[in-house]
Parts: C-alpha cells; structure tokens; sequence
C-alpha cells in the first residue's frame, strides 16, 4: 500500500481529501501544519507529499524547500494560490506538480497515477539484465552467478552488459570493439578475444558450455 502525507491545515478539506485517497487504497497521514508536516516528511517514508502553500508556522514553498535538501519524494502542491509565479516558484522550488484549489478529486488522482507512471518507468527491468541465473544490476554495478558475487572489473563489466543487452545476436568483434572501448580507442581488436576470454573465466558454470559462443569469422554471441 503507497503511502501519501497530506500537509493541510484546512480540517474539513483534509478529511476529504484523507476519505478518497483511503477509498482509492492509499494509506493517508495528515499534518495540520507546516513545522509538523516538515517533521513527518523527513523522518518517515512516503510514496507522495500532497503540500498546501498557505500553512501555520511555515509556508509550503519554505516546506518544500527543507525537504528538497534531504530526499526526492514525490510532492504535489495543492493552493488556492493559483498566480503563474506562485506555480513557477513551487515547481522550481521542487514540487513535481502544481493543483490549484479548488480542483474535482478525479484530476487529483490522475496526477498522482502520472508521477507513479514515472517512478514505475525509472525503476523498469531493464535497470537488471539477467540470462540463466546470471544477474547483472546495472546502477549497483553488482553482477551475481546464481546468487554469488562476481567481481570484474570496468571493461569486463562493459562488455557482460553489451551481450546481455544482445542475447542471441551475434556481435562482430568490431562492433564489440566500439562499444566497449570506444570508436576512437587505438587498440588491437585482438583485445576482445583477451576480454572474452576473462568474462567467461569469471562467468561460467563449471562443467557447462561457455555461455559467449564464437561465430568463426565474425564475432561473439551469448546465448541464452
């Protein structure tokens, strides 16, 4: 279940607000002020900050800005201030969206689906690369065989990604040439061969088929 903190002062609009959120599933905490609000925000977790500007204690552009300097949570600002500065001051300010009261609750939920729609595509698949119990993550440069750590080091990393990117394709050794080490790289292309010939130290299961195949006369391909 997401979670969403709702920082608004107005009673009877956050309890609205609370209701429909809870009927769509989302489980909803409300601050009733900005200094309190700033404190939930910093010290939980929340899918979503749904942010008033016109707070007691400390407006929502001051809120957004504390926030901002500690985490990237999604926050949508919701105002009666509806000025074209106040909406550029909050989006520069770090809001990712700007809802200016009053607003039908169906435009609020689809904003909400839009920047969850976002974080969902940030965290695609394709941020992990995987081909028979072989797991590379790619923002942790982490590459585990079947559950085991494997330690390789910036080309290797370089080149295991290119064929899992290419499974089943065949890769010429001038294309993996390119890709690796650059097209300006002044280096012999008899320096894949060398490559190849570590990753699959490193990659193998004992007593198995290599998992990179050479295509006589062209290159590498790994299969799945």
């Amino acid at each position: 279940m997401k979670r969403i903190l709702l920082i608004e002062d107005e009673t009877n609009f956050a309890k609205f607000i609370e209701m429909e959120l809870a009927h769509e599933g989302f489980s909803v905490t409300v601050a009733g002020d900005g200094k309190s609000g700033l404190m939930f925000a910093l010290s939980g977790h929340w899918d979503l900050i749904l942010l008033d500007l016109m707070l007691p204690g400390m407006d929502g552009f001051e809120v957004c800005r504390e926030i901002r300097k500690a985490k990237q949570t999604p926050m949508i600002m919701i105002t009666a201030r509806d000025s074209v500065s106040d909406r550029v001051s909050g989006l520069d300010g770090g809001a990712d969206d700007y809802l200016p009261k009053p607003f039908a609750i169906e435009e609020l939920l689809a904003r909400i689906r839009v920047i969850f729609r976002r974080l969902q595509d940030k965290q695609e698949p394709s941020a992990v690369l995987e081909s028979d119990g072989l797991v590379m993550e790619l923002e942790s440069r982490i590459v585990t065989r079947h559950h085991e750590r494997i330690e390789l080091t910036k080309r290797e990393f370089a080149l295991l990604e290119t064929f899992l990117k290419n499974v089943n394709r065949v890769l010429s050794r001038e294309t993996l040439l390119n890709t690796v080490w650059g097209y300006e790289a002044i280096v012999d292309a008899n320096v894949v061969d060398v490559y190849v010939r570590y990753l699959r130290h490193k990659i193998d299961d004992p007593d198995k088929p290599s998992r990179i195949e050479a295509v006589r006369g062209i290159g590498y391909v790994m299969r799945r």
